[in-house]
């Protein structure tokens, strides 16, 4: 029995704030009990006034008077219609019949106490309800003044009390208006609140989605498309010696083969989205000696390597590793060099990996390929950096640093 507006799917609210909005249960079970409450004082109200009154046409003229404003009210919360026109309506009809139930009653007070609320309720503003308050109150005092005159008794209680009364409402109704403008407030910040958490998670899973994206970009890039390069330069070059080194193709031949069964299981590790890389745990020195042996194989480079073997976690080893193929892919496609020289060296700050190579160089600053900057970016999320240098005709140095614990295992591979 709340009084709800089905204009605009709100209730009217307590002073204009957010008292019994549907987010609000607390107001709305208050609003429910208080409902309850009026009907079952009217209801005592207008049993005692039939049953003690003595019958006669005051006693029915109050009675009518009680029952148009319970008839308004019963109007007003089970068939709202304009959330403004309908409360004023009902707080007009109010005014009135506390007027004439003064008139008509004696016992018009208890009247008078039951429905003082109602003005907070169902006034748009504070400024409303102070000005229903104050003509209800006008409109019972005349109508008591027109039924007692200028007596004793009227000066002595019915003015009196009657102003005691409506400065108690009048005071607890502001006090209630300021702890519901203050809940509302509340309200509509913790709305926010969740809005903006819900922005922020949203924000979370987009960003997640763009950085496991860029993962998996970058894994392709440094597994299954170096591999497919290093294939397709190998199928050229097998194809061109099948007639005058046919033993130099068949050992073509079977790299390819090898890389492409290495591409076939980095690929279902993507497809499997497993985390772990299939780079397997143990000495990192011998892992990117593998590398540099077949790297030397195919491509008949001359390889010289330092390689010192600092004890690594596998996130190390793996983002060393991924540098030295990418650092040797673009060997093998740019820089027609002759000689690649590779140091791995424990550092009091890390462990640093140097890839050099006599090539032809390049311009640092018209580099646009995604390979230097997925280096970056992988060796960044381990706290390390990369640092290129290289000039054309110059050859190029490839300088990978990752910070780690130091320790004092080296040995030479």
């Amino acid at each position: 029995m709340i009084p709800w507006s089905r204009a605009d799917s709100r209730p009217h609210s307590f002073s204009g704030a957010a008292f019994g909005r549907p987010g609000n249960p607390f107001w709305a079970r208050t609003l429910r009990r208080w409902n309850v409450a009026c009907w079952v004082l009217f209801g005592a109200l207008f049993a005692g006034l039939a049953l003690t009154e003595r019958q006669g046409g005051n006693t029915y003229a109050a009675l009518a008077l009680l029952g148009c404003v319970m008839l308004s009210y019963a109007v007003l919360d089970r068939f709202p219609g304009n959330p403004v026109l309908r409360p004023y309506t009902y707080l007009w009809v109010l005014v009135l019949g506390l007027g004439g139930s003064a008139y008509f009653w004696s016992g018009y007070a208890a009247l008078f106490i039951v429905t003082l609320p109602h003005f907070w309720l169902f006034g748009r503003t504070v400024r409303a309800s102070l000005v229903f308050t104050g003509l209800a109150t006008t409109s019972t005092l005349t109508g008591s003044w027109l039924r007692k005159g200028w007596s004793a008794e009227f000066f002595g209680s019915t003015l009196v009390s009657t102003l005691i009364v409506v400065a108690a409402s009048v005071l607890i109704g502001l006090w209630i208006h300021s702890v519901v403008e203050q809940s509302g407030e509340r309200a509509r910040l913790i709305e926010e609140l969740e809005r903006t958490q819900a922005r922020l998670s949203e924000a979370h899973q987009r960003q997640g989605a763009a950085d496991e994206r860029e993962r998996m970009a970058r894994e392709i890039h440094d597994t299954l498309a170096q591999g497919f390069a290093s294939i397709i330069v190998l199928a050229e070059a097998a194809r061109e010696g099948l007639a005058t080194d046919p033993d130099r193709s068949a050992q073509q031949l079977r790299s390819i083969e090898s890389t492409a069964r290495d591409n076939l299981a980095e690929a279902r590790e993507l497809v499997g989205s497993a985390q772990q890389s299939r780079v397997a745990a143990g000495s990192v020195a011998r892992t990117l000696r593998r590398t540099l042996d077949r790297f030397a194989e195919d491509t008949g480079l001359m390889v010289d390597a330092e390689l010192a073997d600092p004890v690594c976690d596998q996130r190390t080893r793996i983002a060393l590793l991924r540098c030295l193929q990418e650092s040797l892919a673009n060997v093998r496609k740019h820089a027609a060099a002759s000689t690649v020289n590779v140091v791995l060296a424990q550092q009091p700050f890390g462990v640093e990996l140097e890839i050099t190579d006599d090539g032809r160089g390049f311009v640092i600053g018209e580099s646009a390929g995604f390979g230097l900057d997925g280096m970056r970016k992988r060796l960044a999320e381990q706290g390390g950096q990369l640092t290129v240098t290289s000039s054309v005709g110059d050859g190029t140095r490839v300088l990978a640093m990752i910070p780690m614990i130091p320790t004092d295992r080296k040995v030479t591979a």
